[in-house]
């Protein structure tokens, strides 16, 4: 996935960690693996890389894309770049017509549910409609295909939901058909994946995500429109989708049609033949979580302590290499003199930067704010609000509940994505004790605000919408706790359960980040006892008693709540459990897992018996400088 170092923010970290490796490590291997990848040339020389290539595909790809009810094979030897290749020939009533007009399920009954199929959709939204909508028309006897096995997808999906399951799967599995996307639970999604691997589900309808992650092939993959949300696709992303195109071992021929509209025909048509896009530094792009964010921990871990070391480094990243492309206006030493100057500006780095002397021997160092920042990964566009808001927290915090602490871990940036429901607001507000409803004072949310929101009436005064939206967030965090059901939770805010999951994971990192963050400013150190416990329930989001069982890789949530009811307690139980009594007293479990799940726990319960063994012997050693 080497080609990810040009997305974003993902690939500003991707670039830091491996320029850091390449600068601090001489003996360190890097390999790295893309099928879309077109300046190599650049990245062999940031990465001082070997390159090798290779064309072998394992299952031939055959191209193809549909316009009305006509296929055509991209053939790059013909002037307009496909020839036709055959017509559809499957009945259509004017009901059907209407309901379907791109002809999805002529397309998808050629290979289901003998063969496997996969559907790229724009929107998750789509991915939804496209299933129920190819069940409502599916012959009966696709239900018959593996009944049993569909029915126990059924009851899984039901048992990890604490009984609820999305009526729309519940309609479409039995067809053997089910979405894939962001809107469904860690643990949702990998059981629909396991049931896809195993052909249970023979037809998918998913977002491009699944293309960018999972391994999971198909006989045939449609791309239902050349677009991802609203942006026309790009060469990389097309690729990456159709490559899902043929199973290896398993078919001789992968296929893969693109459903397009006449009026997309030559956006099309570059589409498929033109070269893959080039892969970019985003160190600039990506201000505080690229170049800022490095500078720092460049001088926060000794690695780079002058500007002339600092520049040294930059002239090895794959901003160093693509200078002349990226820093147009200015060069690359003027680029990291303005990012020193404004971390000194924001109180985290101190030391001289010489202007008219660049390799001035004047040491930098960070102080204890920038260290703070750097040890508890904070992006740089919030660590002096979150030190702000930390310092006011200790003037008053209230502690009846946990909410004004879940406010302080809710991650600023979650705020942007979120549009509160108004009357969901006031009904949480309302909900709440006299002190909790202080909180929403403290932070600058007067009930005055929620109210005429609710209500629909003129705001005169200003109010920060990121407070608004990062309290409203706190709300729905401090409800999960309580109920600790993200099934309740998404339908009582009305938000996608993988949302109300994705921000409980971000929470619960984000947590940790301002634990840490804490623990290097003294004045802060009343945060670290209570940030401790925060993490841990937003980690497991679960009753206290099952935190030591999910501390056992493999172990989830409902499988905890199993084992915990037949008396395995605690990770001494797990620990000297035996696999064949294990798997009789527990429901789904094989053997395999049986034993996984008992040699995780030996060896958790090892490393914390060697943890506090070496307590012991600390304690128990002679001080050399006796008087």
């Amino acid at each position: 996935q080497l080609h990810m170092l040009g997305e974003g923010s993902r690939g500003a970290t991707l670039e830091i960690t491996l320029a850091k490796l390449l600068y601090t490590s001489g003996n360190t291997q890097i390999i790295g693996m893309s099928a879309t990848l077109n300046n190599v040339g650049d990245l062999q020389k940031f990465l001082q890389a070997e390159y090798y290539t290779n064309n072998f595909r394992p299952v031939e790809l055959k191209e193809y894309i549909k316009i009305r009810d006509t296929i055509y094979a991209v053939d790059s030897k013909t002037a307009d770049g496909f020839t036709f290749s055959r017509l559809l020939n499957f009945k259509y009533s004017s009901n059907l017509e209407k309901a379907d007009p791109d002809h999805i399920i002529a397309l998808v009954t050629e290979v289901i549910p003998k063969y496997s199929c996969l559907i790229f959709c724009p929107t998750k939204k789509n991915c939804e409609n496209v299933a129920s909508m190819v069940c409502k028309y599916l012959n009966k006897e696709f239900r018959a295909h593996r009944e049993k096995e569909k029915q126990d997808l059924i009851k899984n999906l039901k048992g990890i939901g604490n009984g609820s399951i999305c009526p729309v799967l519940k309609q479409t599995i039995p067809f053997g058909v089910a979405y894939h996307h962001g809107g469904l639970t860690n643990d949702e999604r990998k059981i629909i994946e396991e049931a896809y691997s195993a052909g249970v589900l023979c037809l998918l309808a998913c977002t491009a995500t699944l293309a960018a992650g999972v391994n999971l092939p198909a006989r045939r993959v449609i791309l239902r429109a050349p677009y991802v949300a609203s942006d026309f696709l790009k060469k990389n992303q097309y690729k990456q989708m159709i490559g899902r195109a043929g199973r290896a071992g398993i078919d001789n021929a992968g296929e893969s049609i693109l459903i397009v509209q006449e009026k997309d025909k030559h956006l099309v048509h570059d589409l498929v033949h033109s070269p893959l896009e080039n892969c970019y530094s985003n160190l600039l792009l990506e201000l505080t979580k690229g170049m800022q964010s490095l500078l720092l921990s460049l001088v926060g871990l000794k690695i780079a302590v002058t500007s002339e070391e600092v520049t040294s480094f930059m002239r090895r990243t794959l901003l160093g290499v693509q200078e002349e492309l990226l820093a147009k206006e200015k060069s690359l030493s003027e680029i990291i003199q303005d990012g020193l100057e404004k971390l000194m500006e924001k109180g985290l780095l101190k030391g001289k930067i010489s202007e008219k002397d660049p390799s001035s021997k004047s040491t930098l160092t960070v102080t204890p704010l920038g260290k703070a920042t750097y040890k508890g990964s904070i992006d740089l566009a919030y660590c002096n609000l979150l030190y702000r808001e930390l310092k006011k927290g200790l003037e008053g915090l209230i502690l009846e509940s946990n909410l004004h602490l879940l406010y302080l871990t809710t991650p600023y940036e979650m705020t942007s994505t979120c549009s509160p429901d108004w009357m969901v607001y006031l009904r949480q507000f309302n909900q709440l004790s006299a002190a909790e409803q202080k909180v929403a004072d403290i932070v600058g949310v007067p009930e005055s605000f929620i109210t005429k929101k609710a209500s629909g009436q003129a705001i005169r005064k200003n109010v920060d919408s990121a407070v608004v939206n990062r309290l409203y967030l706190s709300f729905v965090l401090y409800a999960l706790l309580k109920e600790r059901n993200v099934w309740s939770i998404s339908e009582k805010f009305n938000m996608s359960r993988g949302y109300v999951q994705n921000l409980l994971n971000s929470a619960a990192s984000f947590a940790s980040c301002v634990l840490h963050f804490c623990e290097e400013l003294e004045e802060f150190w009343v945060y670290k006892a209570l940030l401790t416990e925060l993490t841990k329930q937003l980690t497991y989001c679960v009753k206290a008693e099952l935190i030591p069982l999910m501390e056992v890789a493999g172990v989830l949530e409902a499988r905890a709540k199993q084992l915990y009811s037949a008396g395995y307690k605690t990770l001494a139980h797990l620990a000297n459990a035996d696999p064949a009594t294990l798997v009789k007293m527990i429901e789904h479990l094989s053997r395999r897992q049986a034993k996984q799940i008992i040699s995780s726990a030996k060896m958790l319960l090892s490393e914390k018996a060697e943890a506090l063994q070496e307590e012991v012997e600390e304690l128990l050693k002679v001080p050399t400088d006796i008087p």
